[in-house]
């Protein structure tokens, strides 16, 4: 069983309030921290090796040294609470039963980087979690931790929560500022980036809910410390969201040294498949990530265990590998049916593009529609091939990943399942019976030339 850092306490009734926090060794990280200097901090989270917990996986020390400091403009460290990838919850775990570590995280990076104003930014549908954290900010704000010249140091800082409105698209950095300055969420061309002009045209620095409850661990422990859990670049923690075919779906807290093959089997973790049917695919970071098949996911394409980190997941490229991402670890049994699943993820990427790339705007569409076709028994061989070529035309063509998110999972899924795209098209009235109990025909649908 890996060692729990930032869900250790998760158990103890109470948590959530000050004072069991705080009997429990809450926010000793801030006592630590103000007594350094902020460049410091910086330094020990480089050490630590932390890599960004939100899907890119950049690092977070390197990320928080571009940050600009021009004379007399104020500085601003944004949360990215939009958690809105399918498959992924762990940030919401988090939030609802663990609000202090995020608060005491968000004190820490904010005095690293000279915020006095910081912004929790939540999905909209997260309705009841923003009273968690406006409770729990109201708390440590009673106990010295926020407000003016905390501890005596001359440090101020305040920290807000603005709820979203319920668009996937602000997950995205700048999206995410244009909608917290009260604008539509779109993304912005960059350069600049946020690190030179972010929210208000000012530095920026956006993390995600995890990534900033790591920095506690960080400066308790030190970064030399937490860089010896894990392994190569994947080290410390890394909280996954669990869904799917398993036994025991929840969130987990793995030090990425374990199989994936591990992960998925042991009592400890997911128990493994419901009825003991088999494995048929996993899509191993979020939906946007590629759908890997059972035995690329069990094994590289080195014939090595495929192991639960950044690197490993990730071998071979997209030909052969996926990633880590948001660490939403879906899993399907012999029983899924990919065309189905794809054309589920496609419809609900083509519903949240903000329409402001034209590959986008309107591949995505096309893809959903193609999808459809094939799934509802009206699907010709030419439209794989169709199929493949939108997508390549939307993958990095687009301001913002969201292009890319709607492409990977339709192409990982035609390079690893092409056969069943084919079995879809030659067996329409035995898909649609397999899928939905009975013979089931929609209309066509139009798709242009592309």
């Amino acid at each position: 069983m890996s060692k729990k850092i930032l869900l250790e306490h998760a158990h103890i009734e109470g948590i959530r309030f000050y004072e069991t926090y705080r009997k429990n060794g809450g926010y000793r990280s801030v006592e630590k921290a103000l007594k350094m200097s902020p460049d410091d901090i910086v330094e020990e989270v480089k050490k630590s090796g932390l890599r960004g917990r939100g899907g890119a996986g950049f690092p977070t020390g390197m990320k928080w040294s571009f940050l600009a400091k021009p004379e007399g403009v104020p500085r601003h460290l944004v949360c990215n609470a939009d958690e809105s990838e399918p498959g992924t919850f762990k940030d919401r775990y988090l939030m609802e039963f663990l609000p202090h570590l995020l608060i005491e995280g968000l004190i820490v990076s904010s005095f690293a980087l000279g915020s006095n104003a910081t912004y929790i930014y939540i999905r909209g549908e997260y309705a009841w979690i923003p009273d968690i954290l406006e409770q729990a900010i109201a708390e440590a704000k009673a106990n010295g931790w926020l407000g003016k010249n905390i501890l005596g140091t001359g440090f101020d800082c305040e920290i807000y929560v603005q709820r979203g409105a319920g668009a996937y698209i602000c997950g995205e950095e700048t999206a995410l500022i244009e909608s917290l300055e009260g604008k539509r969420g779109n993304p912005r061309i960059k350069p600049p980036f946020p690190a030179i002009q972010g929210l208000w045209m000012r530095p920026t620095v956006v993390n995600n809910v995890e990534t900033l409850a790591a920095v506690v661990p960080i400066i308790n422990m030190g970064g030399d410390e937490y860089a010896k859990i894990g392994v190569g670049k994947s080290t410390g923690t890394k909280l996954l969201s669990v869904c799917g075919n398993v036994n025991k779906p929840g969130v987990y807290e793995i030090d990425m040294t374990i199989s994936v093959e591990e992960f998925i089997y042991s009592d400890a973790y997911c128990g493994g498949i419901p009825n003991r049917k088999k494995l048929k695919a996993c899509i191993p970071g979020g939906s946007s990530v590629p759908i890997l098949p059972a035995n690329l996911l069990l094994k590289t394409a080195k014939g090595e265990n495929r192991m639960m980190n950044y690197e490993s997941l990730a071998d071979g490229g997209f030909a052969t590998g996926s990633m880590m991402g948001s660490g939403g670890f879906i899993v399907l049994d012999e029983t899924q049916c990919i065309v189905r699943h794809t054309m589920s993820l496609a419809r609900f990427y083509n519903h949240e593009s903000c329409g402001q790339c034209s590959p986008c705007r309107e591949g995505t569409g096309w893809m959903y529609k193609i999808l459809k076709n094939i799934e509802y028994g009206h699907g010709k061989m030419s439209d794989i091939d169709l199929l493949w070529d939108v997508q390549r035309k939307i993958e990095g063509n687009t301001i913002c990943p969201l292009g890319d998110a709607a492409a990977w999972p339709v192409a990982a899924a035609i390079r690893h399942f092409r056969d069943e795209f084919e079995w879809h098209i030659n067996n329409p009235v035995e898909a649609q019976t397999r899928n939905y109990g009975l013979a089931h025909y929609a209309d066509p649908i139009h798709v242009p030339t592309v």
